[in-house]
């Protein structure tokens, strides 16, 4: 791992200073991701990106909807199954099965792990990795802190900490919780020691091991009782306030980067655990297809090839979590300045700093 994992405070820190010499202008969360430098921006690498294009919408619109893949070194066999699965063309033709309101939307096989089921489970691709639940975190890859300083000397969010006398060490350093009291401890201890960033994801952390966070729209791999992990046909994406306990239990292998609104929006189901019905077969949202984007040809999306059902790749980047413009944003985030807000909240749960992803169209 060459990439730094910043403890959440310490980044919330890195945005103090700055904001402090802009309190006058409170600039908004948006405002700052909109002024961010050109080469604050990471590109996501086509083999990263996953379309999913799913039946058209009542209206005819077309419905699609563009996941990032988890980097290494989290998740990274369940992430090959599912290349490996999408370039077998499984997921063609498999349906939306659950939708529990608040919690999860899930697509998959119909007839794989699902209550409603009453036929055969379509036979997976050969060659699809078997993962352990040990699999489900990663042990402790944060360079010392001194490593980490020699990494960052130089940079702009460097050398400006430097010059607000920020103690960088200390910053550097794993927070403990702060908690006066054991209640408040235990809750601030529950699922992580810490929250971070890295490589542009949520990271939870604790006991020399780290994992991804359950965040909105995070994509997961559903799995039936232990010690089954699952083989990445059953995905799932949260659609409600983040369900942390499942940190760590299940397999986090992405992210809904565009199209979201076509997974939130449909119809919940009545049956077990949001499952549809046998009565709610006609809710079941068909998916046409799902591809690589690095299997798909270059080209502008809103071209007239996609007006005649010819895929073009996609192109998205994020904000950069090692940069100065996210240190300021998630700062904004944690303590909103602008007009409209009365008293700063002084803190973030870090699944309210979602890392800004934006479409490429030039």
């Amino acid at each position: 791992m060459t990439r730094s994992l910043l403890p959440l405070a310490a980044l919330l820190a890195l945005g103090s200073p700055v904001m402090a010499q802009e309190e006058t202008a409170a600039p908004s969360p948006n405002q700052i991701v909109e002024e961010a430098a050109r080469e604050e921006w990471v590109a996501i690498a086509p083999e990263d990106l996953l379309v999913m294009t799913l039946a058209p919408a009542a209206d005819g619109s077309t419905r699609k909807v563009v996941i990032q893949l988890m980097p290494a070194p989290f998740s990274q066999g369940w992430v090959e199954n599912i290349r490996t699965l999408a370039r077998a063309g499984w997921y063609d033709g498999i349906t939306v099965n659950r939708v529990q309101d608040n919690y999860v939307v899930q697509w998959g096989d119909s007839n794989y792990d699902n209550p409603e089921a009453d036929g055969a489970a379509k036979p997976l691709p050969e060659g699809l990795e078997v993962m352990g639940e040990a699999e489900y975190t990663v042990p402790s890859f944060v360079p010392p802190a001194s490593s980490i300083k020699r990494e960052l000397q130089g940079a702009a969010t460097m050398s400006g900490l430097i010059a607000a006398g920020v103690n960088v060490d200390a910053l550097m350093a794993e927070p403990e919780p702060t908690q006066t009291s054991e209640a408040r401890r235990a809750l601030a201890d529950r699922y992580s020691r810490f929250a971070a960033f890295t490589q542009g994801w949520p990271i939870g952390g604790r006991d020399e091991e780290f994992w991804p966070v359950h965040c909105y729209g995070m994509v997961g791999v559903g799995r039936g009782m232990s010690p089954d992990t699952g083989s990445g046909a059953e995905l799932y994406t949260v659609i409600g306030h983040a369900p942390r306990h499942l940190d760590r239990n299940i397999a986090l292998v992405g992210r809904i980067v565009d199209g979201m609104e076509h997974l939130s929006s449909l119809p919940r189901g009545s049956g077990a655990l949001g499952f549809y019905t046998a009565e709610e077969a006609d809710k079941r949202t068909p998916i046409v297809s799902v591809r690589v984007a690095s299997d798909l040809p270059e080209g502008d999306p809103a071209s007239s090839s996609e007006a005649v059902g010819q895929q073009t790749r996609p192109a998205f980047e994020f904000l950069s979590t090692e940069s100065e413009a996210f240190a300021r944003y998630a700062d904004a985030r944690a303590n909103r300045r602008d007009p409209f807000f009365i008293h700063p909240a002084g803190g973030a749960d870090i699944c309210n700093i979602p890392v800004p992803v934006r479409r490429v169209t030039d």
